[in-house]
């Protein structure tokens, strides 16, 4: 593969190379399970990257590929490239990257790639896919003598909590970070639970996003770091309160027109058909894509009742249980028509969850299904077998069983990405269920 840039994008780089004395670039990348990869170069190296790609060894990456087919190229996207902020001092740079294979081919098991052909797939229907995520994370302490355990939450702050949000001033040093980097945050503040943040970024086009939000997991933990915190995105760090969610706002726009897919004013719920099709089918596949925007077995002990995390596969309005909502608009912005799956959680991999939430959607539409009523009860006080909703599965074993009965799911991730996502899917999973606990122990132990 023959690797082109344009004039402009060349001549932006080389603007921000000399104006920041920049000396380190890091080459980065995804693995399957959204873990960031990276490969840092002297600045002398940089016109072979762009030329010609970064080689490097893709069997030791994460679902990547077998030693006999190991050899890969990274080729920049320097629509990405930014300087990073928290290491002025080393005069650092990053830009993402999409891998080939050998013979310049874009590699199957690479999930920009997965992302690539859905929203090449919704543009063939016409469509443009964009969304905005709202990440959640804790904020711990470290013990004098460096341990993370016991857990100390950096604060005892509530939801909006001002006068004991000891987290203000660090907020708003990775709000400075992440907007030096190109990424314009909307919002930030503290969540319910102790020590919990939230930090809310302007929606874009998926692809972008999904770069975005792997550039805003690594720079909320350096800067974090930098203040003697440690930042997780584990969806449930501690017992008894609300886990940390991703929940994601999502539309389509027609290609041709730049206009909103999403609204409809004779609707209820100003939905438009597209809109609504788009909400069934991702209800119809809610299941199926659980293992991707729930990947750990930790991520079940968030979705449960009575932690503002969904289990029920339902949507509505004003019923923040639902597993997508539908956010109200200001009359006269149609263009906010949107809608919001909340059962996403902060270590899914941005790639592979779009895709798939995308792929779903897509799913729906070309099968104009539609959605059924909507769920307006508070779903946490009802039993929601009598109300004939479907749940979520209830641990990452289930999830992996709906994903191998989910072809359309499946087909979103590819063959690679599936088969060695299940693989290592399956593998912690056993490991889980093979362990035997601190819990099992205090309450057996003695008893038997």
């Amino acid at each position: 593969m023959e690797i082109t840039y344009s004039a402009e994008q060349l001549e932006r780089v080389d603007e921000l190379i000399k104006r920041n004395d920049i000396r380190f670039i890091r080459i980065q990348f995804s693995d399957i399970v959204g873990v960031a990869k990276q490969i840092t170069i002297p600045i002398g190296h940089w016109g072979d990257a762009v030329e010609q790609g970064v080689w490097f060894d893709g069997s030791s990456i994460e679902g990547f590929a077998r030693i006999a087919e190991s050899d890969m190229y990274l080729v920049p996207d320097l629509d990405t490239f930014a300087v990073v902020p928290w290491e002025m001092d080393l005069s650092t740079a990053r830009v993402v990257c999409d891998v080939f294979t050998p013979d310049g081919q874009p590699f199957a098991g690479d999930p920009r790639y997965a992302l690539r052909r859905q929203l090449q797939r919704a543009a063939e229907m016409g469509l443009d896919y964009q969304v905005g995520p709202e990440l959640e994370f804790f904020l711990f302490e470290r013990h004098s003598d460096g341990r993370l355990l016991p857990l100390q939450p950096h604060d005892r702050a509530g939801y909006f909590d001002i006068s004991t949000d000891l987290a203000h001033s660090v907020r708003r040093q990775m709000v400075d970070a992440l907007q030096s980097l190109d990424i314009e945050v909307e919002a930030s503040h503290h969540e319910v639970a102790m020590g919990q943040n939230e930090i809310d970024f302007r929606y874009g086009p998926a692809l972008r996003t999904a770069d975005d939000t792997m550039t805003f997991r690594t720079t909320v933990k350096a800067v974090a770091q930098k203040n003697g915190l440690y930042c997780t995105f584990m969806p449930k760090p501690m017992a008894g309160v609300n886990g940390s969610g991703m929940h994601v706002h999502q539309s389509l726009w027609y290609k041709d027109s730049g206009e909103t897919a999403m609204y409809d004013g004779n609707n209820e719920y100003s939905l438009s058909d597209i809109a609504l099709s788009f909400i069934a089918g991702q209800l119809h596949h809610a299941r199926a894509m659980t293992p991707i925007l729930a990947p750990l077995v930790n991520s079940y002990k968030r979705l449960v009742p009575g932690y503002e995390a969904p289990v029920y596969i339902s949507w509505g309005r004003t019923n923040r249980s639902a597993l997508i909502r539908i956010p109200r608009i200001t009359r006269g912005r149609n263009k906010s028509t949107r809608v919001e799956l909340r059962c996403p959680d902060p270590s899914a991999n941005p790639y592979l969850s779009f895709a798939v939430m995308l792929a779903a959607g897509l799913d729906g539409i070309e099968k104009k299904m539609l959605p059924p009523n909507p769920a307006e009860e508070d779903l946490y006080q009802v039993d929601g077998r009598r109300t004939g909703l479907g749940v979520l599965p209830g641990d990452l074993g289930h999830a992996i069983n709906e994903l191998k009965q989910d072809e359309v799911i499946q087909h979103a991730l590819g063959q690679h990405i599936y088969e060695r996502y299940v693989e290592a899917k399956i593998q912690e999973w056993d490991e889980y269920r093979l362990y035997v606990t601190t819990w099992e122990l205090n309450r057996y132990l003695t008893q038997y």
